[in-house]
């Protein structure tokens, strides 16, 4: 498949071509497959102790320094110990689904990283003196079966929520699913830009085609959408509503210990991995050196060195998960679905219409101008409506405030639902009349009870005769 992509304002082009893989012996796909699995493991290891390192500097703290030196094998010794703790199963939990959940959240965050590309297909590296790629595998539909994999490790959360038996883990397992169905078709839509201009869905190709330019400069707006889902899809802080303190206690695996709350972890953290290396191999140029050492350096992307290059970009994406959740406070969850669905949505469609409009015109050699002038015109258009929209959203918020034509606001009842509801902006409680006083104990004199008041007005006139 041949496919035309924009890079500097000149067309270039490259060939999809996935026949260096499929050709290696047996042991030498069983070595790659492990290779995988054991980057992803390392990275996940090293990814939680350089966390709890960071939030600890950002936090003024020391952060673990007891095991091993600096405390790197700190996440070493959590994972022994968990595994060496009492495994709890609940009396009312469904016992099958609720051990195989972990693992069916587990396996499909590994099995992404078949078809990742550590280097380039065709300079080839040599093991136990067999020529071979660094990759497992290519497909021309790889990207599909990333998010094909992706959505499969939902399952794992919904099922372990359900299956505890539980209120909280249940409501965790909901609110997980409804977040990553919200934000992963605003990661599909961001995708959709960068395969119009790869003109391909394999990863490989993807890689080869930004040679000349990475995708985050010819695509800015889907580079920072595809940040924001990232987040989302992992659950991450400031959008780790699924597994929040204050109203779920722990979320999905509130009932989980020992190996399985590992697992648990252990999948949070790799899906990290995944989507920070999806985002490399996407946008950021993939195992490609960056731009002042390619250009001095010719063997900076032959041999070992691209390995290199991939492993610095991905942990710089993971020390943007980090950044966050040292830094942002946690939303509310009507905050996370409005941005997931009232703007990343709309802004990928709109980008990828315009990403369209822009690929149709350069297919038709259409001069660079006049692309600028037609896009940037329609841009300008939706702009100038948006304005006159928000002017005359102003001016009838203003006239209801001066008690103009506008209906007033219905009456606001607390206590509509059963349980008590705080009011919206705009409305406004209804006041609670204050609670009549205790009547006061009567005296109990020798002739029976008596009326206090009674007494003084008695007493009053006595005086007074």
């Amino acid at each position: 498949m041949t496919a035309l992509f924009t890079g500097g304002g000149q067309l270039a082009a490259t060939t999809e071509n996935l026949t260096f893989f499929g050709h290696d012996v047996w042991w030498l796909v069983v070595i790659k497959a492990v290779f995988c699995f054991a980057f992803a493991v390392v990275s996940v290891l090293f990814s939680i102790v350089w966390e709890r390192k960071v939030v600890a500097w950002m936090q003024l703290r020391i952060g673990p320094n007891r095991h091993g030196p600096w405390g790197m094998l700190q996440s070493l010794a959590d994972g022994v110990k968990l595994m060496f703790k009492e495994d709890v199963v609940v009396k009312r939990a469904d016992k099958f689904v609720f051990i195989i959940a972990p693992i069916v959240a587990t396996i499909p965050a590994a099995m992404a990283f078949a078809v990742i590309p550590f280097g380039p297909a065709d300079n080839e590296i040599s093991i136990f003196g067999h020529r071979t790629a660094m990759q497992l595998t290519d497909l021309p539909i790889g990207m599909l079966y990333i998010l094909a994999t992706a959505s499969v490790g939902i399952y794992g959360i919904v099922l372990a929520g359900w299956s505890s038996g539980s209120t909280y883990p249940l409501l965790g397992g909901l609110r997980a699913s409804a977040q990553m169905i919200s934000y992963e078709i605003a990661m599909g839509l961001s995708f959709a830009a960068v395969f119009l201009y790869s003109g391909s869905m394999s990863t490989s190709t993807i890689v080869a085609a930004q040679h000349d330019r990475w995708y985050v400069i010819l695509l800015p707006v889907s580079f920072l959408v595809y940040i924001a889902t990232m987040v989302g899809e992992t659950n991450r802080a400031p959008f780790d509503m699924p597994e929040s303190e204050g109203d779920l206690v722990g979320g999905f695996n509130t009932e989980y210990s020992s190996i399985k709350f590992a697992l648990f972890m252990l999948a949070e953290y790799m899906n990290m991995v995944t989507v920070s290396a999806v985002a490399t191999i996407m946008f950021l140029g993939g195992w490609r050196a960056p731009w002042p050492v390619s250009t001095f350096w010719e063997g900076a992307n032959h041999g070992w060195w691209p390995l290199l290059w991939f492993v610095v970009k991905n942990q710089l994406l993971m020390f943007g998960f980090i950044w966050l959740r040292a830094a942002m406070p946690r939303v509310r969850y009507d905050q996370l679905m409005k941005l997931g669905w009232k703007v990343l949505i709309p802004v990928s469609m709109v980008w990828l219409m315009l990403v369209a409009a822009v690929r149709a015109m350069r297919n038709e050699n259409y001069d660079f101008g006049r692309i600028v002038l037609y896009i940037g015109g329609g841009v300008l258009a939706l702009l100038l409506l948006s304005l006159l929209v928000d002017l005359f959203r102003d001016r009838e918020e203003k006239s209801a405030e001066k008690g103009g034509p506008l209906a007033p606001p219905e009456r606001f009842d607390p206590m509509a639902g059963g349980y008590p509801v705080p009011p919206l902006p705009g409305q406004q409680a209804e006041r609670v009349p204050r609670r009549p006083s205790r009547a006061q104990p009567q005296l109990v004199g020798a002739n029976g009870p008596s009326d206090p008041d009674a007494a003084e007005t008695e007493k009053t006139e006595d005086g007074d005769a």
